[in-house]
């Protein structure tokens, strides 16, 4: 997340567009225009997201191959890599390397986004599966407070070390790469992919300690049954296949309304709308640690609610406060020099969005493809769900930048959007709860019906 476009857009602007026009001039004797300025900036925050899109792509090839855990140390080389290359490019005057950096970042970023998620809820057991799977929203969320408290002008926020900064993704890649080899393969990707029981006993045990749980295992052995044997699906397999249509259906609708609601959008506005509400300029940045704090608190709670209150009903209860709240705040921003007042409840609608946020989709969505796919689906569903993902994170980071006037309106764009998305979210959950006849003759042939993904998230979402 230190290398993420809201990360890049809410700091480094002024300090990386100056670096743009000064090399810019240094090589060609001559002042870029701003509009050139511009795309090369909308270029650095957006090429993140085609690496993102490549590393999701290669995510389920790369589990298949070598399995979760060294697929997880893979995605450590890109990230290295792209911290060179952005730490070292002022040094070079070679702001070319701060793009090629962010791509190879956003490599990792593909890949650890699928990965992680695979490997959390694959080595949790059934009763913990919600609440492991997300700590990947946990740690996102902490990665961007991790990221405001560095950008800070007391630490690294100068001109003088935004190199550094951007650097600074290399500090947590060395240290997965110095822990990470003592932990176990995930003991799903053991028994069901390598057919190696003993391995997948052991790496259980040391995962969930001494005890009985051979009731896991055997859930597990019987969703070995139902594949028959199958090896793991691609992507085209996935999208033709009738029995998993509704699961993928539902997908894309979730996975769509997370990006046009317009959480990143939020952010980037937060700064503006502190400053109408008339803290200092100089104090906003402290603001923005307590979006942060609000962010990964939320998601903290989203892990034990999950189990009690249900997927559907976190989804679509937060998506209506989100949409309430986007309405509202286009109307506060519009009124905001009418009444002193009006600012402060721009500022408490941002703090509502964001925990409603965390506490819905941005927690619900990271163990829902574990628990509505079974093994030989999973990877393909994976990279499906990365793959559109970053493309409308692509989209909406190279189109920002020349949108970023016309936050009102953009802002009422996002309104209509929540509201589809509330209402999107009620038909998704409910597709998650219908079994579609094909796929229920299609787990019968398998012999499976009670390892089926759909029947699994019946279970857990009651």
């Amino acid at each position: 997340m230190l290398t993420s476009p809201l990360f890049v857009c809410f700091f480094l602007l002024k300090y990386i567009q100056s670096f743009i026009h000064e090399t810019w001039l240094k090589r060609y004797g001559s002042s870029p225009s701003a509009d050139m300025v511009t795309l090369m900036w909308s270029l650095i925050v957006s090429i993140y997201s085609i690496g993102g899109l490549l590393g999701s792509s290669c995510a389920g090839f790369l589990c298949v191959r070598f399995g979760r855990k060294k697929a997880m140390l893979l995605s450590n080389i890109p990230a290295l890599l792209g911290a060179a290359l952005m730490g070292l490019s002022r040094l070079c005057g070679s702001f070319e390397m701060i793009i090629a950096g962010r791509l190879f970042s956003g490599v990792c970023g593909g890949l650890t986004q699928n990965v992680h998620i695979m490997y959390a809820g694959e080595c949790a057991p059934r009763r913990l599966r919600g609440l492991i799977a997300i700590t990947a929203s946990t740690f996102s969320a902490l990665g961007k407070f991790v990221g405001f408290a560095l950008g800070l002008r007391e630490v690294l926020g100068v001109e003088a070390l935004w190199p550094v900064l951007l650097a600074a993704n290399a500090v947590p890649v060395l240290f997965q790469l110095l822990t990470l080899p003592f932990f176990p393969d995930s003991p799903r990707y053991l028994l069901i992919d390598l057919k190696d029981k003993e391995a997948c006993i052991k790496a259980v045990k040391q995962l969930w300690g001494d005890g009985d749980h051979m009731a896991e295992i055997n859930d597990m052995v019987s969703e070995q049954r139902a594949i028959g044997g199958q090896k793991a699906k691609g992507v085209w397999d996935l999208l033709r296949d009738r029995a998993v249509r509704w699961q993928l259906i539902t997908l894309l609708l979730v996975v769509s309304c997370i990006q046009l609601l317009g959480a990143n959008v939020v952010y980037s506005y937060a700064y503006s709308i502190f400053t109408k509400a008339g803290i200092p300029p100089a104090q906003t940045h402290y603001v923005s640690l307590g979006i942060g704090t609000t962010e990964i608190l939320s998601t903290v709670l989203c892990g034990f609610l999950i189990e009690r209150a249900g997927r559907k009903t976190l989804l679509w209860k937060n998506y209506a406060v989100m949409a309430l709240a986007l309405g509202l705040l286009t109307v506060t921003l519009s009124l905001q020099d009418s009444f002193f007042w009006v600012p402060y409840c721009s500022v408490a609608l941002v703090f509502i969005f964001i925990m409603s946020f965390g506490i819905g989709p941005g927690g619900v969505v990271c163990p829902l493809i574990t628990e509505i796919f079974i093994q030989s689906y999973r990877p393909a569903a994976y990279v499906f769900n990365g793959v559109v993902n970053w493309i409308q994170l692509f989209i909406l980071g190279l189109v920002f930048p020349f949108l970023v006037v016309q936050y009102r309106r953009l802002l009422l764009m996002l309104v209509v959007l929540g509201i589809g998305g509330t209402h999107l979210s009620g038909f998704q959950m409910s597709v998650i709860n219908y079994t579609s006849p094909e796929e229920k003759s299609a787990l019968q042939r398998r012999g499976a019906d009670n390892s089926s993904a759909a029947h699994c998230l019946q279970q857990e979402s009651q």
